[in-house]
């Protein structure tokens, strides 16, 4: 309590009690933590001869005695949340330093940006030790004979549960003996929500966090919903202009998404926005289709002619697009390698068979009805990457850019023909395998726009099942990964997620893979969601930073489900088809809850999605 006073950090309890030898409860022979964590000195229990059954009930009557001090001290069951924090972990001393190895091992699991070690008196030998697990360590005195921790205080009496509990009520985390007075999740979420307006300070906290970060993720809780296209250009707009981000990723075809990034950028033949958008045909061509993203992308070219010298591009991070990519490898080869060309052609030629239909080509070769292209794809990628220096130079003719383009659509023909491949195997494979691909061509994008001194700063827009992280969902449970938890390893603080939510309105969707876009009623989030808690706030629209706001963050650290809607809607079976379970804090840094929000307008608007669904409470109107 001394030091968080000292240097204003928030201040709990991380409860670890010590596996005593029975008889000797002051030696440790291990320790258990939060979370599960037991660590146990096997030597010195061998030493001593303490049997393992009577090990096992010091360890349960351990854990009683952890659960009864975590109902005395706080009325949750949660410790803070520290993922991305600085935790500095503080003991009266160290002897064997078992309860202190418990908590480091017990807070790895949280994932802090560091762990520091405070003690005023230890063991040479155990502060060396500790070190090794901790990433700091400091024992203000280090006895060459330790003995016991009491030996070193004038007075050594037990805290009280009552002095602690004094101590954390004081910090805002503690409990009163007898009485549950911590406010309730939605409580915290109301307190901590910073209400938006539309006002232009609407995103000042999200753009003062994202600070000196490379990468911003912005996600979206489905692929149909204006809001979330139009926040998530502010969002965008405000991080160019003001933070000098100089590329826009999406959850596109490369190909696609390169027709529009030679617009923004005043190259190529098309003259209007509407005309950059034409190669996204495949389903859901209304995904990138839409009115906001053709603002977004007027907004963007206008921008980038104001900016000459430091245009801002706008490209594809998926892998969908397999003989669209291979048609844009030949057609690049044509241009500086006629011959290479025409060895490019003769190794593609192996896909022809299937007549463009890339599920076909999984299907035949997954079952044995043909080989697989996975050499040829792989052959023309190597050949294509021990030209660069040559392409390079060819006197002039070709921008250092086209090679790029044709380098990345050659490694998106390897990825894609790996993926159709792993589609018919099922399991987690094929997701993992997309994903892997969107975070290598971030990775790749990241390197050829900005030198490891001076990195790009990148915007990527995707939907919240690749961007939070999936180790906080139930995707992670399963054995999926995903961009967002990719890029956390990676960057750590120096990447940002954001997420959206929404309790309902309307969504532009298909009933099923490649149908007609709809306009569908988005039912009342259901009870236990996180949609649910925050639209219990009664705030129509608010940012939730809880990257910076420990009370906030350890409210909604607990599983609560959450919704995802992608391109098709199932409304009958919501529970099964659109929501799981998540740790919400540590999915995001950053989420938008917008209350009720409508459709995005697909530029091809059909009378269906015109007319839009029909009520619930049709034909009766009650």
């Amino acid at each position: 309590a001394e030091i968080a006073n000292a240097i204003g950090a928030p201040l709990d309890v991380f409860l670890v009690r010590k596996i005593g030898v029975p008889g000797h409860p002051e030696l440790a022979m291990g320790a258990l933590a939060e979370g599960g964590i037991v660590v146990r000195h096997e030597h010195l229990i061998r030493e001593i001869g303490v049997p393992h059954a009577l090990v096992n009930q010091v360890i349960a009557r351990e854990r009683l005695e952890l659960d009864r001090r975590d109902r005395q001290y706080r009325s949750g069951p949660n410790p803070p949340h520290v993922r991305d924090r600085i935790v500095l972990l503080v003991d009266d001393g160290l002897a064997t330093g078992a309860t202190m190895e418990a908590a480091i091992l017990a807070l790895r699991e949280q994932q802090p940006a560091k762990i520091v070690v405070a003690a005023p008196v230890g063991a040479r030998e155990t502060c060396a030790r500790l070190s090794r697990l901790a990433d700091e360590v400091e024992c203000l005195e280090m006895p060459a004979q330790f003995e016991a921790v009491g030996v070193w205080y004038e007075d050594f009496a037990e805290t009280s549960d009552e002095e602690v509990r004094r101590l954390l009520d004081g910090a805002g985390h503690g409990a009163p003996a007898g009485k549950d007075d911590r406010p309730a999740a939605g409580e915290v979420v109301r307190r901590g929500a910073i209400p938006l307006t539309g006002g232009a300070d609407d995103y000042d906290r999200l753009v003062a966090g994202v600070g000196d970060a490379q990468l911003v993720l912005i996600g979206e809780a489905s692929h149909g919903t204006h809001e979330f296209y139009r926040e998530r250009a502010l969002i965008t707009k405000r991080l160019i202009v003001e933070c000098g981000f100089s590329a826009v990723a999406v959850e596109a075809d490369w190909p696609d998404a390169y027709r529009v990034n030679r617009y923004v950028r005043g190259a190529g033949p098309d003259r209007e926005a509407v005309d950059a958008l034409g190669d996204f045909k495949r389903f859901p061509a209304w995904m990138w289709r839409n009115a906001d993203v053709l603002d977004f992308v007027g907004w963007l070219r206008s921008h980038n002619e104001r900016h000459r010298s430091s245009p801002v591009g706008f490209y594809g991070l998926d892998l969908y697009s397999l003989h669209a990519s291979m048609q844009a490898v030949l057609r690049y080869l044509a241009t500086v390698d006629p011959d290479a060309a025409r060895r490019a052609a003769a190794r593609y030629a192996c896909f022809d068979r299937f007549s463009g239909d890339p599920h076909a080509y999984g299907y035949a070769t997954e079952i044995g009805l043909a080989p697989s292209c996975e050499r040829e794809a792989v052959a023309q990628l190597v050949e294509l990457h021990r030209q660069r220096a040559e392409y390079a130079t060819r006197d002039g003719r070709v921008a250092p850019d086209d090679y790029f383009f044709a380098e990345q659509n050659a490694r998106l023909v390897t990825n894609a023909e790996a993926y159709y491949r792993s589609v018919v195997q099922g399991g987690v494979e094929s997701w993992n395998r997309r994903d892997r691909h969107m975070f290598d061509t971030l990775m790749a994008l990241a390197g050829f726009l900005g030198p490891a001194a001076s990195p790009a700063r990148i915007v990527v827009w995707a939907h919240n099942s690749h961007l939070g992280d999936a180790r906080a969902t139930d995707m992670g449970t399963r054995g999926e990964l995903n961009l967002g938890q990719l890029v956390r390893e990676r960057f750590r603080n120096a990447a940002v997620n954001v997420g959206f939510t929404t309790d309902r309105g309307t969504v532009t969707a298909a009933t099923g893979w490649d149908g007609p876009a709809l306009r569908r009623h988005v039912r009342p989030s259901l009870p236990g969601s996180v949609e649910r808690l925050f639209h219990e706030t009664g705030i129509a629209r608010f940012l939730l930073p809880l990257r910076t706001d420990l009370a906030l963050a350890s409210a909604l650290a607990t599983p609560r489900l959450e919704r995802a809607i992608g391109v098709i809607y199932q409304p009958e079976t919501e529970r099964r088809s659109h929501y799981f379970h998540v740790r919400f804090a540590e999915q995001f840094d950053y989420a938008i809850h917008i209350d009720e929000t409508r459709a995005v307008e697909p530029l091809e608007r059909t009378s269906m999605w015109q007319q839009g669904e029909l009520a619930e409470t049709y034909p009766s109107g009650l």
